[in-house]
């Protein structure tokens, strides 16, 4: 399994945004590190000692990846992506199914080994729509998740699986960590086709409009969210994966703004004016954002990045690579 005189790490999604900045910070600490995904990652090289491509819905791949004891397990693979795949109705069953397959198999797999604690990636689209409506004032208190009204079939999945984790520490003596994740963004992240998250999309079509262009946002931008940093996220990630406390605990950012404010944003930061056209478009709910006082109370930590300060490395890197794909074009 490597070099053993090192701490060692599996990471399931390594392939993907967060799973690849993860391999690559726990690779700043010193770790050997195994990642498993479907896929490399798609805009850099993996930093992960050994990358081994597989379906983790085959129990069988989960039981080869997982074949011996690991320090630290972040299962983060998931069938998922943005508001224009997961609130269209068109993926509902793949999503559940793929997703609960893949913590089904993880979880047997770790069990098995005695791999004692896995870090588990939920997500807030678990927090009732019925809490969401007011756009200024949305729940997201942990407690609040009960009783249950996800506004997607992902958010249910999500619920599932949280509670699987928490019932194998209540029957298998495992302490696995649950953390539900609040729309985590940076560079290296899907930035289109769909299953893109709402900063990426703005990035994208700012780098792509002209000085005084305009833009299409979904709804009339008045729905609010809260957008957290990729390294904020994995400081997150890996506090809670460590720390004694099981969860489930919000990862995201208090600093709330519309969808039209985020867009401002964006065109202030690129140095356009630019215009917003409003149009029809699966939203989710009217209002998300994170509540910080229990991850403060039990890990003494919260996000501080300004939402401003991601958000530049973010539009710098998506610039990039809309620039290179114009030359691409070009050139065709």
């Amino acid at each position: 399994m490597g070099n053993e005189t090192k701490r060692s790490a599996l990471v399931c999604g390594a392939g993907g945004f967060i799973g690849s900045h993860l391999v690559s910070r726990l690779k700043r600490e010193e770790y050997w590190v195994r990642g498993v995904d479907l896929k490399f990652p798609c805009y850099s090289e993996t930093a992960a000692d050994d990358f081994v491509v597989g379906d983790l819905r085959d129990p069988l791949v989960c039981r080869q990846i997982v074949d011996g004891r690991f320090d630290e397990v972040y299962q983060l693979a998931a069938d998922m992506g943005g508001a224009g795949y997961i609130f269209t109705g068109e993926h509902d069953a793949d999503v559940m199914h793929n997703s609960a397959s893949i913590n089904l198999n993880m979880l047997d797999a770790c069990r098995k080994r005695n791999v004692r604690k896995v870090f588990y990636s939920s997500s807030a689209c678990i927090y009732p729509a019925y809490n969401q409506t007011d756009p200024d004032n949305p729940v997201c208190s942990e407690e609040s998740a009960y009783p249950a009204a996800p506004d997607s079939e992902y958010g249910w999945e999500k619920l599932f699986s949280e509670r699987l984790y928490v019932a194998y520490n209540r029957n298998y003596g495992m302490t696995n960590r649950v953390a539900r994740y609040h729309n985590i963004f940076g560079p290296e992240g899907t930035w289109e086709g769909g299953k893109e998250k709402a900063p990426a999309a703005v990035c994208r079509k700012v780098a792509r409009a002209a000085n005084n262009g305009e833009i299409e946002i979904w709804g009339d931008g008045m729905q609010t969210r809260s957008f957290l940093y990729i390294d904020e996220c994995l400081e997150g990630t890996i506090r809670l994966a460590r720390s004694g406390f099981e969860g489930p605990v919000n990862i995201g950012s208090e600093e709330m703004v519309t969808i039209n404010q985020l867009v401002d944003l964006v065109a202030d930061i690129a140095g356009k004016r630019i215009r917003k056209k409003h149009i029809a478009g699966p939203l989710g709910v009217r209002g998300r954002n994170s509540d910080n006082r229990l991850i403060k109370e039990r890990l003494g930590w919260r996000p501080s990045m300004a939402l401003r300060d991601g958000l530049a490395k973010t539009y710098e890197w998506v610039e990039r690579q809309v620039y290179r794909n114009e030359l691409r074009v070009e050139a065709a």
